[in-house]
Parts: structure tokens; sequence; C-alpha cells
């Protein structure tokens, strides 16, 4: 257990971002899931809005640091493949 009170900080410090981050890993998720069912269900439109809603909001963690762009970049595109695909048939 931290002694002195700057260690004490750094403590609470870590948790407030440990689940800051847990909750952005799991948002990340949950946008990806949206997107998969609507392309597994055949479903144009829903899978192009949850798109349009996935790509806004993976955009938005780069911009508040949490992945990086090319990280974004990747999932968005690989999303959008998948998307297309089905727009396609």
């Amino acid at each position: 257990m931290a002694h002195n009170k700057s260690a004490k900080k750094r403590i609470l410090q870590t948790a407030v971002r440990t689940e800051r981050n847990r909750y952005y890993r799991t948002r990340i998720k949950n946008i990806t899931k949206a997107v998969h069912e609507a392309v597994a269900a055949s479903d144009v439109a829903a899978a192009t809005e949850a798109f349009k809603k996935a790509n806004k909001q993976i955009h938005a963690l780069v911009s508040k640091g949490f992945i990086k762009k090319a990280t974004a970049a990747r999932k968005v595109s690989r999303l959008h493949k998948m998307v297309n695909k089905i727009e396609a048939a």
C-alpha cells in the first residue's frame, strides 16, 4: 500500500484512467458489434446507419487520444468493406 501522498494520488489516477479506458474499449466493441449484426442480417439500411455511427464514434476516440489514427482507419475500413459487400449483393 502507498505511504506518501503522491503515491496515493497516483493510485487514484490510475483507477480513474483504467475505468475510462475500459468504458472506451467496451464502446468500440459494441459499436462494431452493431455493424456486424446488421451485416449478418443482410439489412443494408441498418448496416449503413450503424456504419455511419461507428465511423463517427471511432474517429471521436482518435481525437480524445484513446486510439491511434491508423488503428481507427483500419477498423473503419474493415467495417466499410463488410457493409459494401452486402450492398453489392
